[in-house]
């Protein structure tokens, strides 16, 4: 085979990888659909702990020095007030007969 042939060859294999492998990476994936679906329940648990540790970490970030009082009491009466939210969802949820 001559010089050009070979060159050719191998310009077009490269081709076709890269175009083989850019289809593997951007190609959308067919079982995306796979998750759990996620009850209204479910969510609010996750969002129960998630709330909890944002108070943990005002606490502590607090005690620490990083907001003035004021600030921790009102950032803390926004975080209470959204558990307190939540809690109630979840006994409502809970307290209806499936």
């Amino acid at each position: 085979m001559s010089g050009n042939t070979v060159k050719l060859l191998t310009e077009i294999f490269c081709s076709l990888l890269a175009t083989g492998v850019f289809i593997f990476i951007f190609m959308p994936s067919k079982d995306t659909d796979a998750g759990a679906e996620k009850t209204r329940l479910a969510y609010l648990y996750e969002r129960k702990e998630v709330v909890y540790e944002n108070l943990r970490d005002l606490n502590f970030e607090f005690n620490s020095g990083k907001f003035t009082q004021a600030d921790f009491e009102a950032m803390r009466a926004n975080m209470e007030a959204e558990a307190a939210r939540v809690l109630a969802e979840i006994e409502a949820l809970e307290s209806v007969p499936a």
